[in-house]
């Protein structure tokens, strides 16, 4: 019972760290190109992705507010929620080989 709900876990995790590298690839082409602006199913696709991703990553963002360097800011906010990401799918991995 304990090993198919952390395997059920580790999946909705594992399409989770997916969704996070969308976001990634989203705000990677959204830096280089500020007039890009996603249309038909990519638009689809792109509102759920930041709808997923937002809340945990402004939650990291109150905490830990993005990192002033002159004129650079250092945001560690999705390499925090990635981090904890993968953390998780890691002990969902450990429970189900010892359950």
């Amino acid at each position: 019972m304990v090993s198919a709900l952390a395997a059920i876990v580790y999946y909705l995790l594992l399409i989770y760290f997916f969704v996070m590298w969308a976001r990634f690839v989203l705000d990677l082409v959204r830096n280089f190109n500020q007039r890009w602006r996603p249309t038909g199913a990519l638009l689809v696709g792109a509102e759920f992705v930041f709808v997923v991703t937002d809340p945990p990553i402004r939650a990291v963002r109150r905490v830990l507010p993005p990192l002033r360097m002159g004129v650079v800011a250092l945001d560690f906010g999705w390499t925090i929620v990635m981090l904890v990401v993968i953390i998780l799918m890691s002990v969902m991995r450990a429970i189900q080989a010892f359950a």
